[in-house]
């Protein structure tokens, strides 16, 4: 089933049993909390707080994130990617636990035929929070999981808020078994890898304290009314219903990943160092195409900088899988393509996001040659001076002033003979990174 099909049915569904379909708000939110919406729940919290009485009591989106906190892993795991789409069902004071979960289980376990999924339910593992008996019984005596195939979990693992004093909640996760092939067996409690968590049931009824971390918090007492806030995971379920091992083989994800690796005499699945690139580039391009798409420019900050920093990652893998010439268009190219069927706006916007993505790439490229030339002197003056190590510092430096890859001096230095005080440049960028969060935090 394509990506396109199943926003399609997602959307449907909920429709039919009275939520008011919401569209996607744009990725630039509207919270100046958030420098991109990372969460389908977003664009309601003004409901989930009581600031805004909503003018539904049930409703239902296909909301576009972006998350970069864990940008360095994207590509090295099967996990982390920096866009995914969140198909949300809400509920305001209307249905809560019961409703929510018979929902569920009627769209991922209802016939194709009949508009559902089509899971098979005996590959259905669920996990509610460690005191929320009313879900588990609901899960077993109205559902009809049995009792080993229900786990529960702590407040780490199901229960959320959003990270600040407001709503919070205990939740329950649909997970679906992938097979002995993905490892041991014994639920999502011993294997999150075997067992995909698909969908998060939030059930908010509770307010929360200040404290940090995701245990590290009072309950203040109950919220008002009870509310239901949902969240699947567009791209894992397209995984599942696929079959295929991860998100970047899925339909919108490997259209770019071939025409990378077809760009660039790759092939996908032959040694892990192109691998991990090629997923780089898939990953990065969906997601700037998305982001301009949205209206965000490159820049030197905030949303500008995150663009940037995609995008130069995205070329700099490209650069490394051996391109030479310039790539940008025919990989925003084929990332409209596969994202036109859910985003038909992409395709009527085409000329706009390819100019901005192409003058990007021109701009870094202008980099790239100037980096080159600096990382030159460097080794110069390196060897001048007896050494067989460029200094961490001046790593750094080509890196954070000038936007030269470290990969590359690692490599270029390399070729002339060269170490580089790799340990010492990456003190450096972890001490930008814990100035950075401290700013963030303040």
């Amino acid at each position: 089933m394509e990506s396109a099909e199943i926003r399609r049915r997602w959307l449907r569904f909920f429709e039919e049993r009275g939520h008011t379909v919401v569209p996607s708000a744009s990725l630039v939110a509207d919270d100046p909390t958030l420098l991109l919406v990372n969460a389908g729940m977003v664009p309601f919290k003004p409901y989930f707080l009581g600031e805004v009485k909503p003018q539904f009591s049930r409703a239902t989106s296909v909301q576009k994130c972006v998350r970069t906190l864990d940008i360095e892993e994207v590509g090295k795991t099967t996990r982390h990617g920096s866009f995914f789409q969140m198909c949300g069902n809400f509920s305001f004071g209307d249905y809560f636990k019961e409703g929510a979960i018979k929902f569920a289980w009627e769209l991922l376990t209802g016939s194709v035929a009949d508009g559902g999924y089509g899971l098979d339910p005996e590959k259905l593992w669920i996990t509610v929070y460690k005191d929320d008996d009313e879900a588990e019984q609901i899960w077993r005596d109205v559902i009809g999981v049995p009792s080993e195939r229900i786990q529960r979990l702590g407040m780490k693992d199901n229960f959320w808020s959003m990270g600040v004093p407001g709503p919070c909640g205990p939740c329950s996760e649909i997970n679906y078994d992938r097979g002995p092939a993905y490892g041991e067996e014994g639920g999502p409690a011993v294997n999150g890898e075997r067992y995909l968590e698909i969908w998060n049931l939030v059930f908010m009824q509770y307010e929360r304290g200040h404290g940090d971390g995701k245990d590290g918090f009072e309950i203040l007492g109950d919220l008002p009314s009870k509310n239901i806030d949902t969240g699947l995971g567009l791209e894992r379920l397209a995984a599942v219903l696929q079959d295929v091992d991860n998100l970047f083989e899925i339909d919108t994800s490997r259209m770019i990943l071939d025409r990378a690796a077809e760009l660039t005499g790759h092939t996908y699945g032959a040694d892990h160092k192109s691998d991990v690139s090629l997923r780089v580039v898939t990953d990065h391009f969906r997601t700037a195409l998305m982001l301009v798409g949205d209206g965000v420019t490159p820049g030197n900050e905030g949303r500008g900088y995150v663009l940037r920093r995609i995008l130069r990652r995205a070329i700099r893998n490209m650069r490394l899988l051996g391109a030479t010439g310039q790539v940008a268009k025919d990989l925003i190219d084929i990332s409209i393509k596969a994202m036109a069927p859910q985003y038909p706006e992409l395709e009527t916007d085409r000329k706009r996001i390819e100019t901005v993505v192409v003058a990007e790439e021109n701009a870094f490229l202008q980099t790239l040659r100037s980096g080159t030339n600096l990382l030159d002197a460097a080794v110069t003056e390196t060897k001048a001076g007896g050494g067989v190590v460029l200094s961490g510092e001046q790593a750094f430096k080509l890196h954070d002033t000038y936007g030269f890859p470290i990969d590359l001096t690692l490599e270029m230095a390399e070729e002339q003979g060269l170490q580089v005080d790799e340990a010492g440049f990456r003190r450096l960028m972890q001490e930008q990174r814990d100035r950075a969060k401290a700013d963030a935090k303040a």
